[in-house]
């Protein structure tokens, strides 16, 4: 093997492991998050979380990025440890339906059909699909079907590639002396353990010891330990994810190490015992790719079949290791809501978005509660109420925060066109949301001023004032609808509405004004009166913006201005009829 053949297996290596990032990338973008929410929704019946784990692995194709997902999943709080067991059982599963892709490499035949299965015949036709879909189409879910295609194709060349570069291998006796020296188990273990870690990915590294197994030289013997270990080595993925994660989230890593180091004991042991008794015949053969995907699935099968009875003690072995000491302070319910903004999720951008959008409805609900407390104290005021405005302003402030930094760090990945307008819709609207509950503190102190002045509006003025608090009630929840739902035409209600608001605050104030005339208020009541409907317009400002926020993005308008004008000032009957309905149900007494 000379200098040009290692540079073509070094190629064929990395087309191999670029496809397959690829292919996993462009299937996780697809699924949009879907597959992911399923695991976070998953009940406690270890059955169905092994055969989730393993369908979404199998999908996604890989198995470390399952088990991330799932270290991210505890460390958040979403999911239990008890949960988590059987998922990552099920993903190790899941991760073998690539070893069976790559072992249509090893087809030999003069049978059409068993031809046209080979990659090499019908990976160009995929990869001309794909092209096709990417370069031609405008549809973003096609580009990305064509992104999966392309990979796919990458990944058999690249497979392809290594198998012609290493057949030279075979006549190389140093090569078959160390392949020799692997049919020690220990010594093939570690091998396959230190491969695998290195790349992070089983799927790969079993994919080059299939390449490998096309030289002829690599036998069943070798084959065998190398892949227990390649199993081992893909824990290091999880274990490195739970570095500065909670106890349990590191738990979580640690259940998929002694899963994979239990299994191995236990079937090599079983094997190589039966062996010594009844030599198996087949060690002796050169192995085959589809000797290796066999081998790879009976493992994770048999493995998870043995161990899932005792998915507790599993747990309990990992809470051993992981102990919890005096200094461990248990986060509270407020603090662990922050911990859906796991940066683990980042590495599956479809997600992330998912557990933002859960975090901005939070923040939404959040500041929609502060502000119906608010507006609860002016007609009856309690410290107490006034507190939690205040706690719940500073949850919405510290969302703002949180989900400014998380939502610019996903902006930077690689977004299908949907989530990438979710992503937008969300860095323009928590401010608004924000705001929102600033001006509920506003309301709370104008409730607080009139408590310790033991003042009291005109029973007109309450009259009045509750018509528009009514009004900025609705608006919200419209408004917040339209936000979660990102729905184009709920938007259009807001303006309306909006409008109608800006003239009850002014009728307000006028009507302010003709009372103090007549001696039937006073000075200081007007400004404590400015101040409430001041900030129930502002309120109605912002929902404004984000029913703009949600238009515009939707449908790619850009000019704010010449939006909201074509909606009040061009000849708009949908708005003027919405107008007129909306005057007549607010009409002030």
């Amino acid at each position: 093997m000379d200098f040009f053949s290692i540079l073509t297996l070094a190629g064929g290596l990395a087309m191999f492991l670029y496809g397959m990032q690829v292919m996993g990338d462009g299937l996780a973008k697809v699924s949009g998050g879907k597959l992911e929410k399923i695991l976070e929704n998953l009940t406690s019946n270890p059955i169905k979380a092994v055969l989730l784990g393993a369908a979404v692995t199998a999908v996604i194709q890989s198995s470390s990025a399952t088990t991330v997902m799932v270290v991210g999943f505890v460390n958040s709080g979403i999911m239990k440890l008890s949960q988590a067991v059987g998922i990552i059982m099920g993903a190790n599963i899941g991760t073998t339906i690539t070893s069976w892709i790559l072992s249509l490499a090893g087809i030999e035949s003069d049978n059409f059909l068993l031809r046209l299965m080979k990659p090499t015949s019908f990976a160009p036709v995929l990869a001309m699909i794909g092209i096709i879909l990417l370069m031609f189409l405008k549809d973003q879910k096609k580009k990305d079907i064509g992104g999966i295609l392309i990979g796919f194709a990458v990944l058999m060349f690249g497979m392809e590639t290594m198998s012609g570069a290493v057949k030279p291998l075979a006549d190389v006796p140093e090569f078959t002396s160390i392949m020799t020296a692997f049919s020690n188990p220990i010594l093939g273990v570690v091998a396959g353990a230190v491969l695998t870690a290195i790349i992070q990915s089983s799927s790969a590294s079993v994919g080059i010891l299939q390449a490998l197994c096309m030289t002829g030289a690599v036998r069943y013997s070798v084959a065998l330990p190398i892949i227990m270990g390649q199993n081992i080595g893909t824990c290091v993925t999880a274990l490195l994810s739970g570095i500065g994660a909670t106890k349990n989230a590191k738990r979580a890593a640690m259940v998929h190490l002694y899963f994979n180091l239990i299994g191995t004991v236990i079937f090599m042991g079983a094997f190589y015992l039966i062996n010594s008794v009844v030599h198996f015949p087949f060690l002796t053969q050169a192995a085959n790719p589809a000797g290796i995907a066999v081998i790879h699935s009976v493992f994770n099968v048999v493995a998870t079949l043995i161990l899932l009875p005792f998915s507790g003690m599993l747990e309990k072995l990992a809470c051993l290791t992981i102990r919890d000491t005096r200094e461990d302070v248990q986060l509270s319910a407020e603090e662990q809501e922050f911990k859906i903004l796991d940066p683990r999720f980042l590495e599956k951008p479809a997600f992330a978005v998912e557990q933002s959008r859960t975090a901005v409805r939070k923040m939404a609900e959040n500041s929609q509660s502060a502000l119906e407390k608010a507006l609860q104290l002016l007609e009856h005021y309690s410290e107490e109420g006034a507190e939690y405005v205040e706690h719940m302003e500073a949850m919405v402030d510290r969302y703002e925060d949180v989900l400014g930094t998380y939502l610019v760090r996903l902006n930077h990945k690689d977004l299908s066109e949907n989530d990438s307008r979710s992503l937008s819709i969300m860095l323009h609207c928590i401010g608004d949301f924000e705001r929102i509950s600033d001006h509920a503190v506003n309301l709370m102190e104008s409730a607080r001023e009139l408590h310790e002045k033991d003042a009291h509006f005109s029973k007109e003025a309450v009259q009045e004032l509750r018509v528009l608090e009514n009004a900025v009630r609705d608006i919200v929840s419209i408004t917040f609808t339209t936000f979660d739902r990102q729905d184009v035409k709920m938007a259009g209600e807001i303006e309306p509405l909006e409008e109608v608001i800006d003239e009850l605050s002014k009728e307000l104030k006028l009507r302010h004004v003709q009372r103090l005339r007549a001696g039937n208020c006073t000075i200081e009541m007007g400004f404590i009166l400015s101040d409430i409907t001041t900030s129930l317009e502002r309120i109605s400002d912002h929902c404004s913006n984000i029913g703009v926020c949600v238009t515009q993005v939707k449908e790619d308008l850009y000019d704010t201005h010449s939006h909201l004008d074509s909606i009040k000032h061009e000849t708009n009957e949908a708005f003027l009829h919405d107008l007129e309905e909306l005057r007549f149900k607010y009409l002030l007494p």
